[in-house]
């Protein structure tokens, strides 16, 4: 007799399930999938059957589990998963998985880089790292990511499915979790998603008793037919539809001699007999039938859970390797336990059911003993106990009666989680000490509790605890560490940009440490202080802001604080660019060397990218920003690269490279999105917008501003920018100067209200000029805007001096003002839409005054705005052109004549001339001289057609050129 039936059965529409999924994935893309249900209904059944479909697809299958033992251990159900895959193939090494590697070194050894031994990742870098990962695994035919016992997953597994299941779509994957409908994370995952109609949710329902027969006879090996009556009807009876109980219950029968073969199956004896409580007294009898040692071993064994380690359990039984191993063979030949082929020191129940019956079926006193007993030997053996064996350790306490101790661990497990990183398990971990605890140890709990809970995010949660200590000063935690708390949690409230909270706990930090309190502590409270002062309407004065700032570092650094020391010097920097950028550039240089010298690398990347930022602001010269991606993506910080990929799409604009631009905003604007790095995400649809705005395109530009107000940026420090550098510059090229004017006051206006950290949006280049050349502004006016440090930067600096040589014309300084122009024409390839749109304005001035060659730079500005496709600007060029007598060069419009697909990918008229030339294979100085026009600017069309087309090179460029005049 099989002791399970060889063919699933009762499960036809999860397997057409799977298999409609799994034949799909290509084309439709990835799902997730929930099998709900109790213990023994087929869930690992079911997914050891998609398992082998997948594999008969030759889809790559990466297979884990939840492990009640090991709870408490973040992220384990995946590292087993890759482990399944990657110890036969080998890690992957495609190199489009680099900048995840970092992050994925917790569930991939292989891959830790021992430069940077603690990983900085967060839960949703390595969720974000681990997508990428899958979608590489699948990109040939589709991958299979499965996961077991999701109810006894760790909080961070959890969250990571959560953000697998939202981002699945269009990726060719298949996630499987399995789960019993208890209450906890996994159960309120699951029920979420079903709401949200985000994945199915299969709820294993009970067999029937025409499936009972079938399990039966595929057990007895007899067709249905010959399986007896009787034996039928105690199945249906006593295992309630569950399918592990009735080959249980059925292996039971033919054990006890009630049921026989004789040729066929008869019933023989009494099966009433053979049905004990719900299996839990044959489990009993079965455990009897060993002998004491390794009935012994067993319940140890269960004690532990329903999967331990051989290591484990040989602490607990005192045992030597040959007798463990020689009873584990006794218990395995008795259908108890089996080696787990996932894990060479590992065993498990042959079902989860299997080691509740058996502490099931001992007395309450003996279980509180094994129990006690177990947690004792691991105690004396490991002292200071690691990890799993603390959380292990305290659920045998629970288990032995004796909460109180069990509270003190929990506690102790929870902080390591919190000092790992794990703050999701730290604070389920604390919560469950929380609960158990009484008297001073509760409020010693409580205080972790609350620092995990901040750095989890949880701060509703987080300020409505402490709300619950009125006592946290004095009697409970003392002033000192009832101060720091208060203080930490004003961090992350500021942080959010939550400020009455801010202020709240700020204030109670004082109140607690009044003027007693240690410098360090002052400093800490000075940082949180001087951020909150530039939140907006908290009517912070930069002076008393830089003040608190600067007190805060030199404490910091004299008391060895260097986390401390990097938040003060980055605020430094923003506000020390009042006085000008060497300034702030030395208070980031100092950053910098208080990171490398304590090994802070997050803050290192922090310091190399606003050193970047304000290098490309003062030149154009976005290298250093380049360093600062590289060094983030080195250091696997997903968000920060995402940060610094936000700055380099934006330099990307105003550098006239749309390309580039559009290829880093389409490659992170989801995923900043999914990773709920909302700062970085709203900055990346504003650039959006910018770029839409620099090339004349008001409904791309309104679009993507709909999208970035929506995203809570309406009242975000990027007003300025969404402004100045965005609206102002999109009228400009609408030729509406009344709007654009609005628009660069409406921003100066935000920036009288509020504290401003940019300095590109108008104040300092583009407005002075628009009033220089409306007679609003003269010498004295220009030149206040002149001495500010951000006059310095590239991009203020190319209008300014546009302004300055309208003035000297006007002033009758005409050599002046050429010499000026010919220095303001040097940043036409570092800016080339700002610069020819300065000339557009430029000649204006000068053909009103007599100087200069506005024809000439009228007819530079109309080339470059037509093969930008600006019509209002070209208009304006071309009328002033006619205005000063000049000959107008006639243009065909050619839109009619692209071909559709071209069109549709935004292929400009000369863009297209240029691409019918292609057929012929022509170099780019011969282009040139065909269409009238420098090399330079065929190789810009040849790169911008390469990327609106999706070629690789320009050889497939002409091949579609060949192609398409075929067609």
């Amino acid at each position: 007799m099989r002791t399970t039936s060889p063919v699933t059965i009762g499960r036809d529409a999860e397997l057409a399930l799977f298999y409609r999924t799994l034949t799909e994935l290509q084309r439709a893309g990835g799902h997730t999938v929930f099998l709900l249900g109790e213990a023994g209904m087929g869930k690992s059944r079911l997914v050891g059957d998609c398992a082998d479909q997948a594999a008969g697809m030759g889809l790559p299958v990466l297979r884990g589990r939840g492990s009640s033992a090991g709870a408490g251990t973040p992220f384990r159900p995946l590292a087993e998963a890759l482990h399944s895959r990657f110890r036969t193939s080998g890690v992957p090494a495609d190199l489009e998985l680099v900048p995840y590697r970092l992050a994925l070194a917790r569930l991939i050894p292989e891959w830790r880089n021992p430069a940077y031994p603690d990983s900085p990742e967060s839960v949703v870098e390595l969720a974000e790292a681990l997508l990428r990962l899958l979608t590489v695994l699948g990109r040939e035919a589709g991958c299979v990511l499965l996961l077991e016992d999701l109810h006894d997953a760790d909080s961070e597994t959890v969250a990571v499915v959560e953000y697998l299941m939202d981002n699945l779509a269009g990726q060719p994957v298949l996630l499987v979790a399995t789960l019993r409908p208890d209450p906890g994370p996994a159960l309120d995952l699951a029920r979420a998603a079903e709401r949200r109609r985000a994945a199915s949710v299969v709820a294993l329902r009970p067999l029937d008793e025409p499936e009972a027969r079938a399990i039966a006879a595929g057990c007895l090996g007899v067709p249905d037919q010959r399986v007896p009556a009787a034996v039928v009807d105690r199945l249906v009876r006593w295992a309630d539809g569950n399918p592990y109980l009735i080959e249980e219950l059925l292996a039971e029968m033919v054990r006890s001699g009630a049921l026989c073969e004789q040729g066929t199956w008869v019933v023989v004896g009494d099966l009433t007999g053979t049905v004990p409580a719900t299996v839990v007294q044959g489990y009993g009898h079965r455990l009897d039938l060993l002998d004491p040692q390794t009935r012994e071993l067993l319940l140890f064994a269960a004690a532990l859970g329903a999967r331990f380690t051989l290591s484990t359990l040989q602490l607990v039984t005192g045992h030597g390797d040959r007798a463990l191993l020689d009873q584990l063979h006794v218990a395995a030949r008795a259908n108890f336990v089996l080696p787990d082929a996932s894990a060479a020191d590992e065993y498990v129940f042959r079902h989860a059911l299997t080691a509740q019956a058996l502490l099931a079926g001992i007395s309450p006193a003996e279980r509180a003993a094994i129990a006690r007993r177990a947690a004792a030997g691991l105690q004396a053996a490991d002292p200071a106990l690691s990890d799993d064996r603390c959380r292990l350790v305290a659920g045998l306490l629970v288990a032995g009666g004796d909460p109180a101790a069990a509270a003190l661990l929990y506690a102790e497990a929870g902080r390591r989680a919190l000092a790992g990183g794990a703050s999701g398990t730290a604070v389920l971990l604390l919560e469950r000490g929380y609960e158990l605890a009484t008297g001073p140890a509760r409020t010693e709990i409580t205080e972790s509790l609350l620092y995990a809970l901040a750095e989890f995010g949880q701060l509703d949660r987080a300020f409505a605890l402490v709300a619950t200590l009125p006592q946290l000063g004095t009697a409970a935690l003392g002033r000192e560490r009832g101060g720091a708390l208060h203080t930490r949690l004003a961090w992350v409230a500021v942080i959010a940009e939550r400020s009455a909270d801010t202020i709240r706990q700020v204030a109670a930090a004082k109140a607690l440490l009044g003027d007693s309190g240690r410098p360090e502590q002052t400093a800490e409270l000075a940082v949180v202080e001087a951020h909150l002062a530039l939140l907006p309407g908290q009517g912070g004065r930069p002076a008393d802001t830089e003040r608190l700032a600067r007190e805060a570092a030199e404490v910091a650094e004299r008391q060895k604080l260097p986390v401390v020391a990097c938040q003060a010097w980055q605020l430094l920097a923003l506000l020390a660019r009042e006085r000008g950028f060497d300034a702030a550039d030395a208070c980031l240089e100092r950053m910098l060397a208080v990171a490398e010298q304590h090994a802070l690398p997050v803050w290192r990347v922090e310091a190399l990218m606003r050193l970047g930022g304000n290098a490309f602001m003062r030149t154009g010269d976005a290298r250093r920003l380049e360093q600062a991606r590289d060094a983030a993506r080195e250091l696997g910080a997903i968000v920060l690269t995402q940060r610094v990929e936000g700055l380099l799409a934006m330099n990307s604009v105003l550098r006239g490279d749309p390309g580039t631009a559009r290829e880093i905003i389409d490659r992170c604007l989801d995923a900043s999105a999914r990773m709920r790095n909302l700062g970085t995400h709203r900055y990346l649809l504003l650039t959006s917008a910018t770029l839409a705005a620099h090339r004349g395109r008001r409904r791309e530009m309104e679009r993507d501003l709909l999208t970035f107000a929506r995203a809570d940026g309406s009242e975000s420090f990027l007003t300025p920018v969404l402004l100045g550098l965005c609206r102002a510059f999109c009228a400009l090229l609408e030729e509406d100067r009344t709007l654009a004017t609005a628009e660069l006051a409406a921003a100066v206006a935000w920036e009288d209200e509020h504290p401003s950290m940019y300095y590109l949006s108008g104040r300092y280049g583009l407005g002075p000029l628009l009033a220089v050349l409306a007679g609003t502004a003269g010498r004295a006016e220009y030149a206040v805007v002149a001495a500010t440090p951000a006059a310095e930067l590239a991009w203020n600096r190319q209008f300014l001096l546009l302004a300055d040589a309208v003035l000297l014309g006007r002033e009758g300084r005409t050599e002046e003002a050429m010499d000026v122009v010919r220095t303001a024409r040097q940043s036409a390839e570092l800016f080339p839409t700002g610069h020819h749109l300065g000339l557009r304005l430029l000649a204006e001035a000068a053909l009103a005054d007599g100087w200069g060659d506005p024809v000439g730079w009228l007819r530079i500005a109309e080339e470059h705005f037509h093969d930008l496709d600006v019509p209002p600007v070209v208009g304006a060029c071309r009328a002033m052109i006619r205005q000063a007598g000049a000959r107008v060069a006639q243009r065909r419009g050619g839109r009619d004549r692209i071909p559709a697909e071209l069109r549709a990918h935004g292929v400009t008229p000369r863009e297209y001339e240029v691409f019918e030339l292609l057929v012929e294979r022509p170099g780019n100085q011969d282009i040139a001289r065909r269409l009238s026009i420098s090399p330079r600017t065929v190789e810009k069309h040849l790169a911008s057609l390469i990327h609106k087309t999706g070629r690789s090179d320009r050889a497939a460029l002409c091949r579609l050129a060949v192609d398409l005049r075929m067609d």
